[in-house]
Formats: C-alpha cells, sequence, structure tokens
C-alpha cells in the first residue's frame, strides 16, 4: 500500500485506523437516520401519520413507507455507485451524508394526519424515497474507502468490517434516543412530540460525520487507476454500469444471494421483532425495544472480533457458518420469544444478531474481492441493495402477513430458513478470496 499511496499522492496522515474510522462514522450516522425511520415506524408513525382505525392495517402501512425506502436503494446504488466510479469514493459519499441527514431532518418536522391530512404521509413516504436513495450509495462508499486502503494487508476482512459496525450501532443509537425518550416522558407527550426530538438530533450527527469523512483522502486505488487511465490515454468506460453488468452480473447475483439469510434475519430480529413484542404479543414496549438494544450492543462488538477469524479461516466458512445459523436459529427465535418472558426475549435478539454479526463480519472485503476498481463501487453496492430490496425491505411485511395468516411465528420462522438456504446455495458459487490483492483484479496496463 505504501508504494500506492506515495505514487497517488495521498497524505502520509491519512492511516487505516482513521480511514476506518471516518467510514464507521459516516455508515453510524446514516444507519442511524434510516433505522429510526423504522423504529418509529412501529411505534409512532402508524399512529401519527395514517387514518386511525384497524390497528393491523395502520402497522402494515407504516411498514409500508419503510418498505418504500428499499425500492429506491438499488436506484441509488446505480446513480451513487456510477459517480463514486468516475469520479472517487469521498466526494460521493459525502453527498450521500447530506442527502441523508436533511431528509431526517425534515421528517421531524412534518405535522401529523389530523393537521394537514393526506399530505401528512405524502410528504412522510417522500422524504424515505431521498433516504433510501442516500443509503444506496453509503455502504459500498464505505466499505471500499477501507478496503481499498488495505491492498495488501493479510486483515482487510478485520478493517472493512468496521463500516459494517455502523448499522447495528446506528440501530443502536436510534433504538437507544427513542427508548429514553418514550422512558422519560409520558405517551401522549411522546407521541404529540417527544419522538421529533430523536430525528432532529441527525443535524447534529451528520455535522460529525461529515467532519471526519472530509479528513480522509481519496483511496490510492482509485487515484492510481485514473492516473494510468490518464497516462495511457486508454479508452476510459463513460459507463461503468454498462462494463458492471456485461462481465460482472454473476459476481452481482453470487454477492446478492449470500445477503439473503444476513439481511431478512436482521429486519426481523432488529425491526419486527418490536412490533411483535408490542403488537402480537402485548408486552410493553420497552421490552422489544431494550432487547434490540442489548442485541445491537454484542453485534458492535462481535463484529470486528469475528472478522479476525474471517482472515485467518477465510470468507465462505463464515458465511456458511452464519447461513447455517439462520436455518436453526429462525425457529429458536419465535419460541423464545413465545415464552413472553423478557429475558429470554433478550436472548432471541442477542443469538439473532450475533448471527448478523458474523455476516457483517465478512462481507465487507469479500463484496470487495469480486470487482476490479473501475466497477467496484457500483457493483458492491447494487449487490447490496439488490439483497436489501429482496429480503429486507419485504421481511417485516412477509412476516406480519404470515402472522395474520398463521397465527403463530414459526411460519416466519420458515420464512427466513428459506432465506439463509439461498445464502449457503449462492456462496457455493463464489471462489475463495481471502489471500487476493484487490490491485490484482484490475486490467493489466494496455488491456480494456
Amino acid at each position: 500500500m505504501t508504494e500506492l499511496t506515495q505514487r497517488s499522492g495521498v497524505r502520509k496522515h491519512t492511516s487505516l485506523p482513521a480511514v476506518a474510522a471516518s467510514s464507521l462514522a459516516g455508515t453510524a450516522v446514516e444507519w442511524y437516520d434510516f433505522f429510526l425511520y423504522g423504529t418509529a415506524a412501529a411505534l409512532v408513525f402508524s399512529k401519527l401519520y395514517f387514518p386511525a382505525g384497524d390497528p393491523f392495517v395502520s402497522t402494515m402501512l407504516a411498514l409500508g413507507t419503510f418498505a418504500a425506502g428499499f425500492l429506491v436503494r438499488p436506484l441509488g446504488a446505480l446513480v451513487l455507485g456510477h459517480f463514486g466510479d468516475r469520479y472517487g469514493r469521498k466526494s460521493t459519499l459525502v453527498a450521500s451524508l447530506l442527502m441523508m441527514g436533511l431528509a431526517t431532518a425534515l421528517i421531524a418536522v412534518i405535522p401529523p394526519y389530523a393537521s394537514i391530512g393526506i399530505s401528512a404521509p405524502v410528504i412522510l413516504l417522500v422524504l424515505r424515497l431521498v433516504q433510501g436513495f442516500a443509503l444506496g450509495g453509503e455502504w459500498g462508499g464505505a466499505v471500499l474507502l477501507v478496503s481499498e486502503y488495505s491492498d495488501t494487508s493479510t486483515r482487510r476482512a478485520f478493517w472493512a468490517s468496521w463500516p459494517n459496525v455502523g448499522p447495528p450501532l446506528g440501530n443502536l443509537l436510534a433504538a437507544g434516543v427513542l427508548a429514553v425518550l418514550s422512558a422519560a416522558m409520558p405517551q401522549q407527550a411522546f407521541l404529540a412530540w417527544g419522538w421529533r426530538i430523536a430525528f432532529g438530533l441527525s443535524a447534529v450527527l451528520v455535522i460529525i460525520g461529515l467532519v471526519l469523512r472530509l479528513y480522509v483522502q481519496e483511496t490510492p486505488l482509485f487515484e492510481a487507476s485514473q492516473s494510468k487511465a490518464e497516462a495511457e490515454q486508454a479508452r476510459q468506460s463513460k459507463l461503468p454500469l454498462a462494463l458492471l453488468f456485461r462481465r460482472h452480473w454473476r459476481q452481482i447475483l453470487v454477492a446478492a444471494g449470500c445477503r439473503m439469510g444476513e439481511n431478512a434475519g436482521f429486519y426481523i430480529y432488529s425491526l419486527f421483532i418490536i412490533t411483535y413484542v408490542g403488537e402480537i404479543l402485548k408486552l410493553d414496549r420497552q421490552v422489544g425495544l431494550n432487547a434490540v438494544m442489548v442485541g445491537q450492543g454484542v453485534a458492535v462488538v462481535a463484529i470486528p472480533l469475528l472478522a479476525v477469524a474471517a482472515d485467518r479461516v477465510g470468507r465462505k466458512p463464515i458465511i456458511i457458518g452464519a447461513s447455517a445459523a439462520t436455518v436453526l436459529w429462525a425457529f429458536a427465535f419465535f419460541g423464545l420469544l413465545d415464552s413472553r418472558q423478557p429475558a429470554l426475549i433478550v436472548l432471541a435478539a442477542v443469538g439473532g444478531l450475533l448471527i448478523f454479526a458474523a455476516y457483517s463480519s465478512v462481507i465487507g472485503a469479500f463484496f470487495s474481492e469480486l470487482f476490479p476498481t473501475q466497477v467496484r463501487y457500483s457493483g458492491t453496492s447494487v449487490a447490496y441493495n439488490l439483497a436489501s430490496l429482496v429480503a429486507g425491505s419485504f421481511a417485516p411485511i412477509i412476516a406480519l402477513a404470515l402472522y395474520q395468516a398463521f397465527g403463530t411465528g414459526q411460519a416466519i420462522a420458515v420464512y427466513l430458513a428459506g432465506m439463509g438456504l439461498i445464502s449457503i446455495i449462492s456462496v457455493l458459487f463464489a471462489k475463495e478470496t481471502k489471500d487476493i490483492r484487490l490491485s490484482d483484479l484490475d486490467p493489466a496496463a494496455g488491456q480494456p
């Protein structure tokens, strides 16, 4: 990495720990914003922004707007991935963070349905779409910022795992802020204005994330790739997406398939659990929030620790193990929830989010190792968000519909186990990548 850094003129003070910290801060802020919406959808939005009536219908509508954010994530991945491959990782990441922060801050001031009628859910939906678009370009760029700085490192999975700490950390912050606000005031005050404080805090977090993100320089691999293209006067692809889908569609499908168990599981373990505990089991909403916070806290610690194992044993064994655990834990998870015991509900969330941590410890490095530099931002972003659209966006809705149809959480467990099986099958089509250098994936001089 030293040779590439010197060649590209990157400042010497840009170290892997600094890059990892910057990526983590940005992803944590963006996922705080994204998950804040999901948690609030389960607790608040169904009551404030949709017509009163059947609680089930209101909850489904609220979760529907949550899912809408996923629908535009692939579009965000395509557009922001294109700019990231053409103009750089850093500037694209700054733009995505600004979009996310602005949308979240505006949600804090939307009047309720009782005040402005149908305009309230429409505005809410539009801002949710902006959130989804911004998030579509976040993960790929944040992971590449670290992965491409660790081109020759034997600890790439460890370093690339830090951006993946962002989702559970962001969710932990979102659930924690809402839990504190919910516990500190009567429910009427919380529904009227208390929850808006959590969304307003996003502006402060965005400023912190921007300061750290602006500190880090462009990745040496990207700058070296750009310099080589200019020096050779090579024909540079004006549309990296065309090259991506023409030559690397298999890698996209493999990577997306590997995330099916991880993504469906994550939204069941960290979001649907709140609806299940509060709306179906009729327990205090704090029980579900506490379980999510404990589980996310465990995941934050576990991800980098499990990434150390991924650097030693490889990417495939970790993904296969996590996927097999998804199949088995799906049934145990709902059995523990149905016990109605707070301690066992916490255990259910911790077990599920430990499985998520195993996936997260490796996918940052694994996805980066599937694509060359010129399409890496687009490739990782499209694969990541394609899986989020298919597996994550509809997971809470499918889970609620399955319970409504069968009256048991075990029906949801069958669905989640199926997602785990898809991940096992997908990873079997991939080669082990832990020993490769990212720069070796790039075309040699003179080649297209």
